[in-house]
């Protein structure tokens, strides 16, 4: 039998897709069945536990948003900290023993603050995402691993916030100082004997280092709602979860 947990995220993302003809098939007897099974108050209308489940993934990738966008955010997250590149990592000890603490530290700093900048701007798709579910979307995510719908997610979203992030990471980047403080640090490498260059894309890794941390906590937000799905935040989540 399939968890309480995994029933609830089926019918959280099947409320999205449910076309007439579907519901005309038995869709009565189903949420019977399932409202059992998860605890839910007897008396409520379909459209109102349609509603609380609409609710609940609303709220979990609200919620991702606003942890990854908050000032430290990324920067005081050791699991989605943005690192220094690896072209960076490779003579840090040079420029630490050169005196260049404080230029590595800021330009660490800066490229955490780019992408606390850039994040709210995901809201928007993560929601328009979820009213484009179909009925075939929802069985995947139903019958999938615990990451599921996070994986839904990325591969409807991730080519979209990429194109949206990298300009907001440029100009936030230049805002916050990292662009210069990256160009001072390159500048400080050249100067030092046998460095190398520390030329790469930064938009692009900083940009790429945003959204991996954005949907590892997206990741985490669907857990919540896979193995406690009476987080009841709003008073309709608390009638339609209240029997449990």
């Amino acid at each position: 039998m399939k968890s309480i947990g995994k029933i609830f995220l089926g019918l959280l993302v099947c409320a999205f897709c449910l076309q007439p003809a579907f519901a005309l098939a038995g869709i009565g007897d189903f949420f019977k069945e399932v409202k059992k099974a998860a605890g839910i108050k007897e008396g409520l209308s379909e459209n109102e536990v349609v509603e609380g489940l609409k609710q609940a993934l609303e709220i979990g990738t609200t919620n991702a948003v606003k942890s990854v966008s908050a000032v430290n955010g990324y920067y005081e997250n050791p699991k989605i900290k943005i690192p220094l590149p690896e072209s960076v990592q490779k003579v840090k000890k040079l420029l630490l023993l050169a005196g260049y603490g404080p230029q590595v530290d800021a330009f660490e700093l800066s490229m955490n603050r780019a992408a606390e900048q850039a994040a709210p701007k995901a809201k928007e798709l993560f929601w328009d995402s979820i009213k484009q579910m179909t009925f075939s979307d929802a069985r995947k995510i139903l019958d999938g691993k615990e990451n599921a719908a996070t994986l839904y997610f990325e591969d409807k979203t991730r080519d979209r916030l990429s194109d949206m992030f990298e300009p907001i990471v440029h100009t936030s980047m230049s805002k916050v100082g990292v662009t210069r403080s990256y160009q001072d640090l390159d500048a400080k490498v050249r100067s030092i004997p046998f460095a190398e260059s520390m030329s790469f894309d930064l938009d692009q890794y900083v940009t790429n280092q945003s959204l991996n941390g954005l949907f590892l906590m997206l990741a985490e937000e669907e857990r919540k709602i896979r193995q406690d799905p009476a987080a009841r935040v709003t008073d309709l989540l608390k009638q339609v979860f209240g029997g449990k």
